[in-house]
């Protein structure tokens, strides 16, 4: 299925994955908190999870603003 959008359109879908991932980051990054005294393992897969959602916010915020958050790759 192929669906045309807009601009405008393709920019609010973009809007919400974006509150999508940082609403996702900081869930994982509570539980890798929660986790870390009583199982280490959980704890790491928590963290891995959060470094996904990091990326992904990364590149969400390049397409959204290309150049505006230079740093660190």
């Amino acid at each position: 299925m192929t669906d045309v959008v807009d601009s405008d359109e393709l920019l609010r879908r973009l809007h919400r994955a974006r509150a999508c991932a940082v609403e996702q980051e900081r869930n994982w990054r509570e539980r890798r908190e929660q986790l870390r005294a009583t199982d280490p393992e959980a704890a790491r897969e928590a963290g891995v999870r959060t470094l996904a959602y990091e990326a992904v916010l990364r590149v969400l915020d390049e397409v959204v603003t290309p150049g505006r958050h230079r740093g660190p790759v």
